[in-house]
Parts: C-alpha cells; structure tokens; sequence
C-alpha cells in the first residue's frame, strides 16, 4: 500500500503545482470564472453549459474549484442544466484522466518505483482499494484527477471505474447544481450550506474509509 501512496503524491504534487502556480499567476480565480460564465450567460445558456464543461474538464490537467464551478453553474443555469453541465464536464474529464494513466501509467510507475515489484504491489493494491477511493474522492481537491489517472495506470476495468465515477459526480452535482440554483448574490446561504454538506459528509466517508479499509490493509 506505501507504494501505491507514494504515487498518489507525487501524482498529486504534479496538480497542485499547475494550481498555485495558476493561482500565483492571479489566473482562474473564483472572480474571473464568475465573470466569464456571467458574460457567457449574457450571450446564451448554451454557451455558459459550454463553458461550465470546458472548465471542468480541463480539471484533468489544471486544478480547478470544481465545487465553486458546479454551485456557479448551477446560479447561472439552473439546477438541470447546471447539473448536466457539471456531469459531463467532470465526466469527460475522468475518462480523459482514465485514458492518459492507461497510456502512461506503466512508463510513470516505472520512473516513481524503479521495481517490478513495487509497481505489482501499488497495481494490486488500488485494484483492491481504487473502487473506496473514487467513491470518496471528491473529499479532497486534486484527488478526483489523481485516481482517474491511477484507475488507467492500473489496469482497472473501464466500466469498474465508470461505474464508480459516476457514482461519485452524479449525486455530487446535483446537489451542489441545486444549491447554487437556490443562491442569489444577495443570499449566497443555499450555496454556501451545500458546499457545507457536501464537504463534511464527503469527508466523514472519507475518515470511515480511511480508519477500516486502508487501515486493515496495513495491518495484513
């Protein structure tokens, strides 16, 4: 299991660089993607959906408040569309993650463990573990990517790892779509309670996961 945690947070480190570097940068702050949806919005719905999923998408490469964007899809497009908008940008972002770790998962495995073996035990190990992670993934920022990408470098079955993505996003985004489709500028409360929930329930599954899955694992 240390091998497949070590991956996970070089991995990781890789997107969070994209996102202070961006952030230092003073690009894709939380003001500007707020001005550019409302400026897409001023020209049609369609072109704010559009947006919304060419945002989320770009998630797989640059980390992206994916929380803010789906409450602010959900301001600007109401809870369906804002929703849809969401799920199709996250997935997509997904198999896009899912495909980049399936063509080069092994020749990134093999840089970070250097060991046969190793790689063996990280491959086994998120086969047994990846299905728990993905659920909870949107818990923790940057998380999402990493195991989309992790799902492709190891192997997991396309439909095992859609299954679990979707499982994953679809109730994430409608709850958050909804809540930010409740939300005024005058009354941002729904979307701020939303996010609220969404981040301690999400994190308490994470904290379960955490103390009886990887725990035992250690232990064997």
């Amino acid at each position: 299991m240390r091998h497949l945690i070590k991956v996970m947070l070089v991995v990781a480190m890789v997107f969070a660089l994209t996102f202070i570097s961006l952030k230092a940068a003073g690009v894709l702050s939380v003001e500007q993607i707020e001005a550019w949806l409302t400026y897409a919005q001023g020209l049609s719905p369609i072109y704010a959906g559009v947006l919304t999923v060419a945002l989320l998408l770009a998630d797989i490469v640059i980390a992206m408040p994916t929380l803010t964007v789906t409450i602010l899809s959900g301001f600007f497009l109401g809870s369906s569309l804002g929703a849809l908008s969401a799920i199709i940008g996250m997935s997509l972002a997904g198999v896009t993650g899912y495909l980049l770790g399936k063509r080069y998962g092994d020749s990134i495995l093999m840089l970070l463990l250097k060991d046969e073996h190793k790689i063996n035990d990280a491959k086994s190990a998120f086969q047994s573990h990846g299905l728990g992670m993905i659920l909870l993934s949107r818990a923790i920022p940057i998380l999402p990517e990493v195991t989309a990408c992790l799902a492709g470098a190891t192997n997991m079955t396309f439909s095992r790892f859609m299954f679990a993505w979707l499982l994953s996003t679809v109730p994430y985004c409608l709850i958050a779509a909804y809540a930010g489709s409740l939300s005024s500028l005058s009354d941002p409360k729904p979307a701020l309670i939303g996010a609220a929930v969404l981040t301690t329930s999400l994190w308490i599954g994470w904290f379960v996961f955490r103390k009886f899955k990887l725990k035992s694992s250690a232990v064997n």
